[in-house]
C-alpha cells in the first residue's frame, strides 16, 4: 500500500446555515488519480479549497506526506507541493504564457535573469510531460484546452508533486478532454499525486485509480474504480437509482417555428463563423447541432437569439422575420416567445453579485407579475424565484444568496428555470448540462424532452456528442461554419465524428 500523500481526518466547514462538509475523512495515495466525485454543492470544491488554503477549516486535520499541515493560504499549499487547477482558470488575459507562469514567482532580482531562468525550466517541463505551448503566446488568443496546460504548467514550475483539478474538463471538448487524460496518465507515470474533481463519470471509469464519492457535505464511499460500476457511483452520488439513458417516444413535429436561411454570421475578428447557413425547427421537435467548439455554433444561436449581429441572411419566428442584421435584440424576441440559454452562464446568463431571486427574473423583470405599479413587487420575485428553487431542486435552497456562492450546476439551473418557465414557444439552449450533475443531468433531459412534447421547439447546441444523440430527432453537423451533414439519432458516434473532422465534406469536394 502506498503512502498517503494527502490525509484528511474530520473536517468540518459551515458558511452560515450551509454546512459543506461534515466531518470528511480521506486518504489518496501517493503516485495515484484520485477522484472526488459528487452532485453540484455535494461539498467537493470546498473540500479541496481548504487543501488549497482558501478556506480553513472549522475543525479537523490535514496530513502532507504522512507530516501535519498547517495551510492557512495557497502559499502554504504551493510550499507543501499543493497546486490546484481551477475550474475558471486564474489566468491574466493579456499577458504572455511565460508572463503567467512566472507570475509572482519571478524567481530573480533582475527581472531578465529570472525570465530567462523561467523559458529554460518551462521548455524541460513541457517536454517531460508532453505539455508544450507557445511560450510568447497571448493567453486570450489560446483556445481554452491550451489555457488549461498553462495553469497545469503554472502549478508544475511551482513544484507541485500533488496536483487538484477542479472540473477540468468543463470547458472542453471531448477530444481535448481525452488529450488531458493522456497528460494525467504521464504526469502520474512520472509520480506525480493527481486529485480529479468531477461529476463525469466517463472521466472517473477512463482515469482514475480509485475513487471517493460526496453526497450532501459527506464523505459516503471509496471505492477502486476497477471494481465499481457506473451505475454504483451514480446511485450512490444521488442517493437513488439514475437514469443515465434519455427515454422519449417519438417526435410529432407540426409546423414550421423556426428558419434561418443563408445565415452569415462574422466575429469580432471580422472572420466569417457561420457560412451561409440554413435549415429549420419545427413544433415538437429537438434539432441538434453537433461539432467541435469553434466551428461557428456559438455564433450561430447568439445570431438568432440577437445578441450579435448577422452580416447576411434571414430568420424567420413563427413565420414573422427578425431582424438580425439590424436592430433584434433578446427583449423584443422573448416577447415574441423565444427563450435562450447562452453557452456561457457567468458573461452573459447571470450577474453574479446579484442574489439568486434577482437573477431568477432577469430580462422579464418588466412583466406584470412582478411589479407593484412602477416598482418591482420583492415578494412576488422572491415567491417566485423559491417555487423555481423547489421543482428545480436548486442548492442552497435560499432565493436571497449571492448567486457567486452557488456552484457553476446549481447557477445553471437558475438560468434554466428563468428561460424554461416562461413557456416559450421556441427554446435556443447552448451547453444545457456544462457543468452540471449526473441527477440534474437527468432532470434537465427530461426538462427538454417534456418541451418538446408539449409543441415547443428546441434547437440544441452541445459539444456533448452522447447528449445530442440522446436528445435529437434531427442532427445537425457544423464543421468550419457550413451544415455539412444532417443525421437522425441512430447515427454513430464514428459516422458523427468524421462529419465533425470535415472528412465527408472534404472528400466530396475532391
Amino acid at each position: 500500500m502506498a503512502q498517503a500523500a494527502i490525509e484528511l481526518k474530520g473536517i468540518d466547514k459551515s458558511f452560515g446555515a450551509v454546512h459543506a462538509n461534515r466531518d470528511i475523512n480521506l486518504e489518496v495515495a501517493q503516485g495515484t488519480i484520485h477522484g472526488i466525485i459528487g452532485e453540484n454543492g455535494a461539498g467537493k470544491s470546498t473540500l479541496m479549497s481548504i487543501l488549497y488554503g482558501f478556506y480553513q477549516a472549522d475543525a479537523g486535520e490535514i496530513f502532507v506526506n504522512g507530516n501535519k499541515a498547517e495551510i492557512d493560504s495557497p502559499n502554504d499549499a504551493i510550499a507543501a507541493g499543493i497546486g490546484m487547477v481551477h475550474q475558471h482558470f486564474m489566468l491574466v488575459h493579456n499577458f504572455t504564457v511565460l508572463e503567467n507562469i512566472i507570475l509572482g514567482a519571478e524567481g530573480a532580482s533582475l527581472l531578465n535573469t529570472g525570465i530567462a531562468r523561467a523559458r529554460a525550466e518551462l521548455q524541460r517541463l513541457e517536454e517531460e510531460y508532453s505539455l508544450e505551448v507557445d511560450p510568447e503566446a497571448i493567453i486570450e488568443e489560446l483556445p481554452v484546452g491550451l489555457q488549461q496546460r498553462v495553469e497545469i504548467l503554472k502549478a508544475l514550475y511551482r513544484g507541485a508533486e500533488i496536483l487538484i483539478l477542479d472540473e477540468p474538463t468543463g470547458v472542453l471538448t471531448p477530444a481535448e478532454a481525452d488529450h488531458l487524460f493522456r497528460i494525467l496518465r504521464r504526469l502520474k507515470e512520472e509520480g506525480k499525486t493527481i486529485v480529479l474533481i468531477t461529476h463525469k463519470l466517463r472521466e472517473i471509469m477512463a482515469v482514475t485509480d480509485n475513487v471517493s464519492v460526496m453526497r450532501q457535505g459527506t464523505m459516503v464511499a471509496t471505492r477502486k474504480t476497477a471494481d465499481t460500476t457506473v451505475e454504483e457511483l451514480a446511485e450512490l452520488m444521488v442517493g437513488r437509482r439514475v437514469l443515465l439513458r434519455v427515454e422519449k417516444g417519438e417526435a410529432n413535429p407540426g409546423d414550421f417555428k423556426l428558419s434561418v436561411k443563408n445565415l452569415t454570421v462574422k466575429d469580432s475578428r471580422g472572420v466569417t463563423m457561420v457560412d451561409n447557413v440554413s435549415f429549420d425547427v419545427r413544433a415538437g421537435e429537438i434539432v441538434g447541432v453537433a461539432g467541435v467548439a469553434g466551428n461557428g455554433q456559438s455564433e450561430l444561436i447568439e445570431a438568432i437569439a440577437g445578441t450579435r449581429r448577422a452580416e447576411a441572411g434571414t430568420v424567420m419566428l413563427d413565420g414573422k422575420p427578425i431582424d438580425v442584421t439590424g436592430t433584434a435584440d433578446p427583449g423584443e424576441l422573448r416577447e415574441r416567445g423565444l427563450a435562450h440559454v447562452p453557452e456561457d452562464r457567468h458573461h452573459v446568463g447571470l450577474v453574479l453579485p446579484f442574489e439568486e431571486n434577482e437573477n431568477s427574473i432577469l430580462g422579464y423583470h418588466g412583466k406584470e407579475s412582478y411589479l407593484n405599479g412602477p416598482f418591482l413587487d420583492i415578494e412576488a420575485i422572491r415567491k417566485d424565484a423559491r417555487e423555481k428553487i423547489e421543482k428545480y431542486d436548486i442548492r442552497p435552497a435560499d432565493c436571497r444568496l449571492r448567486t457567486a456562492n452557488f456552484s457553476g450546476g446549481n447557477q445553471q439551473k437558475i438560468v434554466l428555470a428563468r428561460e424554461m418557465e416562461k413557456d416559450p414557444g421556441v427554446l435556443v439552449v447552448g451547453q444545457p448540462t456544462r457543468g452540471v450533475d449526473v441527477g440534474a443531468i437527468e432532470f434537465i433531459h427530461k426538462q427538454l424532452i417534456a418541451m418538446r412534447d408539449q409543441g415547443k421547439a428546441v434547437l440544441l447546441i452541445s459539444v456533448e456528442l452522447d447528449e445530442i444523440r440522446s436528445l435529437s430527432d434531427r442532427i445537425l453537423v457544423m464543421f468550419d461554419g457550413r451544415i455539412v451533414g444532417e443525421r437522425g439519432p441512430d447515427a454513430t458516434e464514428g459516422e458523427l465524428g468524421l462529419l465533425m473532422a470535415g472528412v465527408e465534406a472534404q472528400e466530396a469536394a475532391e
